[in-house]
């Protein structure tokens, strides 16, 4: 992908509920700063001005998060019921994703369940970040879990890197960042996970490849090309596959994420569509918690 503007915006999915888009890395999703200008609400709003919703605060409704740094589908709903069908998919843990990445070093076992439960980090200088459990200033732990499966061997820009799926089992905040970097593989260009040391790539090497929705008339189903190919970036030189991408995408489908998730308990039937205060400060606190990079 080309770096962000207006008039770039890549369209993976697009009917009269729910627009899935390409989000290019480092482009917030939304920004209540009147300098920053270049977001996917801007893209969406200079593309679509007709679909954006006066009665929302911006315009559009983000039915999940996905980190400045982090390129992929991102799925926006078109209207209020949209959004609530979507929240109760994700809110249910019926939602499927995988993501993309390059990782520093050689990760020698091919398939990897990282449980390490992560945190807020209250050390001075590191507010901005998650932690694991047992490390210092480590915050209120929740457990996470995330399905690591390697599918190449190479380098980067000479460097030994490995290309992996990634498939988090659960969502916390920066949580696939976090728990890369806890096994001594952090991603290529991640500079907040690699001490600061990692800032020579032009973007942090993850992606959000795949986003499965299963909603009851219009199960969303989408992939977003792979950005990680030596043709899009010669830097990037694959030496020895160990798993076919596309084999594994069928076993993801074929065993759902939500088989791997406890049940949960079904919401309780309201008569109102108007959104309480109580039920607005959950679905942001959700959307928090689902913020997975």
């Amino acid at each position: 992908m080309e770096p962000a503007s207006l008039e770039n915006l890549c369209v993976l999915y697009q009917s009269t509920n729910y627009i899935v888009v390409n989000k290019h890395w480092d482009i917030r999703i939304d920004s209540k700063m009147w300098y920053e200008k270049q977001t996917v609400q801007s893209q969406l709003k200079h593309r679509f001005p007709e679909l954006a919703d006066p009665g929302t605060y911006y315009g559009f409704r983000f039915c999940h998060q996905l980190d400045f740094s982090t390129s992929g589908a991102l799925c926006v709903a078109l209207n209020k019921a949209a959004a609530g069908q979507a929240y109760r998919c994700f809110k249910d843990r019926r939602v499927t994703k995988a993501y993309l990445a390059l990782v520093r070093g050689t990760v020698t076992e091919e398939n990897l369940s990282l449980d390490f439960a992560i945190g807020k980090n209250t050390t001075e200088g590191k507010t901005h970040m998650m932690c694991t459990e047992g490390t210092e200033g480590c915050e209120n732990p929740k457990p996470c879990q995330t399905e690591v499966t390697v599918l190449e061997y190479g380098t980067y820009d000479g460097d030994p890197v490995t290309k992996v799926l990634l498939q988090p089992l659960t969502g916390r905040t920066h949580q696939l960042r976090v728990h890369c970097s806890a096994i001594g593989h952090p991603i290529v260009g991640d500079y907040t996970y690699s001490l600061r040391t990692d800032n020579s790539p032009y973007r942090m090497m993850l992606h959000a490849y795949f986003l499965h929705i299963p909603l009851h008339n219009e199960p969303i189903h989408v992939t977003a090309p792979d950005p990680f190919v030596p043709s899009l970036d010669a830097k990037w030189a694959p030496q020895r596959c160990v798993n076919i991408l596309e084999d594994l995408l069928k076993n993801i489908l074929t065993n759902p994420q939500a088989e791997m998730q406890e049940e949960a308990e079904p919401e309780p039937r309201t008569s109102s569509p108007v959104e309480s205060e109580e039920q607005r400060a959950q679905c942001q606190q959700w959307l928090c918690e689902w913020s997975l990079e």
